[in-house]
């Protein structure tokens, strides 16, 4: 067998296979005894059937099926061998190989090659690194959020904003009377708070036990088929037949009181004695939030290198059509409409992973199943502390994690997770960072 590489450009290429039969023939007379051994034919005994019979029935199939899979694996080995920095895969070109008469073949394959380019990074770069503020708001949100988790209810006299009510609700008619026949809800239960409308929220102000209000529960909450449904006990397709006005009684108002900030709930929500005070754990409470949003400024210094340096290495030269037919083959019911629409969109995406190829090679990151399994903890941790649960059991995390490995996908988004936390670590120390203070409002509106 004889595989050479002949270069068209500077980004394409033809790669030759030449076959002959030393190359195949132990194989296909392998796979044609094994067939024999499996081939029911009228008039023999199974395993018994002439070869001759066999090679006549099945011997171009088994050719054509051995030298296919000789193809794949030699010019698997060839690329990999000689290092071909190749884009996609190769595509077969035509050829006039007559597998019932020929013994020596020889095929040939368009080969796409990535462009080559230098990527350098240095303190003589300055890219910006948005560090977002962590606002004593922003404290106070989420330690209110825990003080709730203890929060105990009260039964009160007097409505506030974000209480509970419960009454009767009763459907009233064109002259504000109870309408006869219409809809009555007892024990209806409502927070006025989560009403779209202010001016029908404002009728509840400062309202007391045993008050009678009429407001209009479909302006009230803006007609969402839903919340109506749920507070006049009929069904969705019905809420449009109540437009009117209703009373409510009011005969209970409940108001939650936060829990008090305790030790209790310190090791709680942080660890035992990780905070013995209100200050020590509020200045934890900002810690964590930091860390979280280090994350997200880690994310977008990423995506800055990546603008920077698209821009400084240039537009690169590619193989055009043969990139387009590469695209092609792999998106062959979404069509050649398809591949013209979102072709340079794609080339973008290629660049940067080439350019980032290069920055792993030359900062040597490497990424070891230890590198996988931390990312799973710590994307599982992310996913607990959105929720405000930041003393997180490890025994808990592991299961999570696992669960996690279990799927090819979320392993491979696990290692490019790893690859981009390296690099972004890597870069930080060469780059000259603009360092930019950024509210949290600031920093989401650049994703807009």
């Amino acid at each position: 067998m004889n595989i050479s590489l002949q270069n068209v450009d500077n980004v394409s290429a033809v790669l030759t296979v030449q076959i002959e039969k030393a190359d195949y023939q132990e194989k296909v007379e392998k796979a044609l005894k094994t067939l024999r051994q499996r081939v029911n034919m009228p008039g023999f005994r199974k395993g018994m059937v002439p070869m001759g019979l066999i090679k006549k029935q099945y011997g171009t199939s088994v050719l054509l099926e051995e030298v296919d899979k000789l193809l794949q694996e030699k010019v698997g080995e060839y690329i990999r061998e000689n290092k071909v920095n190749m884009l996609g895969t190769p595509l077969p070109k035509e050829n006039n190989a007559n597998f019932e008469t020929d013994e020596n073949f020889e095929f040939s394959f368009d080969i796409a090659l990535a462009p080559e380019f230098n990527v350098d990074l240095s303190n003589n770069d300055t890219v910006d690194y948005y560090d977002i503020n962590v606002t004593d708001e922003m404290v106070d949100q989420q330690v209110n959020m825990y003080r709730q988790r203890t929060a105990k209810y009260d039964k009160v006299e007097d409505y506030q904003d974000k209480d509970m009510l419960k009454g009767l609700l009763a459907e009233l008619d064109e002259n504000g009377n109870t309408k006869e026949g219409g809809v009555q809800v007892e024990g209806a239960v409502m927070m006025p708070s989560y009403m779209k409308n202010d001016d029908q929220k404002a009728i509840f102000n400062d309202a007391k036990v045993n008050t009678v209000l009429v407001f209009n529960p479909s302006v009230a909450f803006d007609n969402n088929e839903a919340e109506l449904a749920s507070l006049l006990k009929v069904k969705k397709e019905e809420v449009a037949n109540y437009k009117g006005n209703f009373s409510f009684q009011i005969e209970e108002i409940t108001r939650m009181i936060p829990g008090d900030l305790t030790q209790e709930l310190f090791d709680q929500v942080l660890g035992e004695g990780k905070a013995h005070s209100e200050e020590e754990f509020r200045a934890q409470i900002k810690e964590t939030i930091a860390k979280q949003f280090e994350a997200d400024s880690d994310y977008k210094f990423l995506l800055d290198v990546r603008t920077y340096l698209s821009e400084k290495v240039g537009k690169l030269q590619f193989a055009d059509e043969l990139m387009k037919r590469i695209m092609l083959e792999n998106n062959k019911e979404k069509g050649e409409e398809f591949v013209s629409e979102n072709y340079e969109k794609s080339l973008e995406e290629l660049t940067w992973h080439l350019i980032k190829e290069k920055l792993v090679a030359a900062n040597d990151i490497k990424v070891e199943q230890a590198d996988i399994t931390n990312m799973a903890k710590e994307a599982t941790r992310a996913q607990f502390a959105q929720y405000g649960m930041i003393n997180v059991p490890d025994e808990l995390l592991e299961n999570y994690s696992k669960e996690m490995l279990k799927k090819r996908e979320s392993v491979e988004a696990l290692v490019n997770r790893v690859v981009e936390s390296k690099l972004s670590e890597i870069l930080k120390g060469q780059v000259t960072l603009n360092h930019k203070a950024v509210s949290a409002e600031e920093f989401n509106k650049m994703f807009q």
